[in-house]
């Protein structure tokens, strides 16, 4: 399978959606002794500096997600916790466990010297596999929605899990739900040989990045960044190309990277969303890319899929 630059991609896991939808098999798996847990607490998810079981080249001192069997949980913890699937890998099922509703999860499940939860936005900057990122990614993201989709959203009462995590059932009115993703495009808008970027009050001091923003319903990706460019920017677009995408967990964007030919250099600022911008050269970007000390801006990291769109156009791909 093909690796992909941006952090929360690549996961190696097949969710056999016709197969999870069948409680018997579900129970099944998540017994045997192959299948493996993560812990998740409020969001966070538990690491060690102990080898992960899948990553098997993990450098010295690196970050794994910690994984457990079944049996490694007291039947009162999984009793008062919610599991999900996450897919399989060759002959082995991966869950995750949240326990976010047990005080001191440390304490109770025996945990407190064998690693600790960490907030996954900080572990997307350390090396960590990305595969097993993906995975965390995966996990929090479906525990996002449970938390803020208990009541089903047509007749208020209280919705029950199903499908090992992927679907909630009304107990009164049977209606169904499923996992949201929010669509985002974000786009570098491009003039021969230079390329857009803004900044944001809320970016640290020096950083300028793609612009961004929803799809809005009824509209296509295209669309949505000939719209958020000009709504944003006053620029105004030719054509637009797909570059890649991200997961992103917080709480359930999917992050659409595209390229974006603009008709001309003319901007004008909204000054709501964008209070800085400007055209940097090829050039410019290179040397931020780069983390050239003559560069006096810098743009986003490599977590961000921004940085990578930036690449790709300083290396005219």
């Amino acid at each position: 399978m093909k690796v992909y630059p941006n952090i929360f991609s690549n996961n190696p896991l097949d969710r056999v959606s016709y197969l999870r939808s069948d409680p018997e098999w579900v129970n099944n798996i998540m017994l045997d002794d192959k299948s493996i847990f993560v812990p998740f607490f409020k969001g966070q998810p538990f690491v060690s500096k102990i080898s992960g079981l899948t990553s098997k080249n993990a450098l010295e001192n690196q970050l794994n997600p910690a994984w457990f069997p079944y049996k490694f949980f007291e039947k009162n913890i999984v009793d008062s916790s919610i599991i999900i699937f996450l897919g399989l890998l060759y002959d082995r099922a991966y869950f995750a466990i949240d326990l976010s509703k047990i005080n001191n999860p440390e304490d109770q499940v025996n945990i407190k010297n064998m690693g600790s939860f960490e907030d996954l936005m900080g572990l997307s900057s350390q090396p960590i596999e990305s595969g097993e990122l993906a995975m965390l990614g995966q996990a929090k993201a479906i525990f996002e929605w449970h938390k803020s989709h208990e009541f089903c959203s047509r007749c208020g009462e209280k919705s029950n899990m199903v499908e090992a995590g992927y679907k909630r059932i009304c107990g009164s009115c049977k209606s169904e739900h499923f996992p949201r993703t929010d669509p985002v495009v974000i786009m570098l808008a491009t003039y021969n040989n230079h390329a857009f970027l803004g900044r944001q009050k809320r970016f640290p001091t020096g950083m300028y990045s793609a612009l961004a923003g929803f799809v809005e319903p009824g509209e296509s990706i295209e669309e949505a960044v000939a719209r958020e460019l000009n709504e944003e920017a006053g620029i105004i677009i030719n054509n637009a190309t797909y570059h890649s995408s991200q997961p992103w967990a917080f709480p359930n964007s999917l992050m659409i990277g595209c390229i974006a030919e603009s008709a001309s250099e003319e901007f004008k600022l909204d000054e709501i969303e964008i209070d800085e911008g400007r055209w940097f050269t090829r050039d410019e970007l290179k040397n931020a890319i780069n983390g050239s000390e003559s560069s006096k801006f810098f743009v986003p990291p490599k977590m961000a899929i921004a940085h990578h769109l930036i690449k790709a156009f300083v290396d005219n791909k």
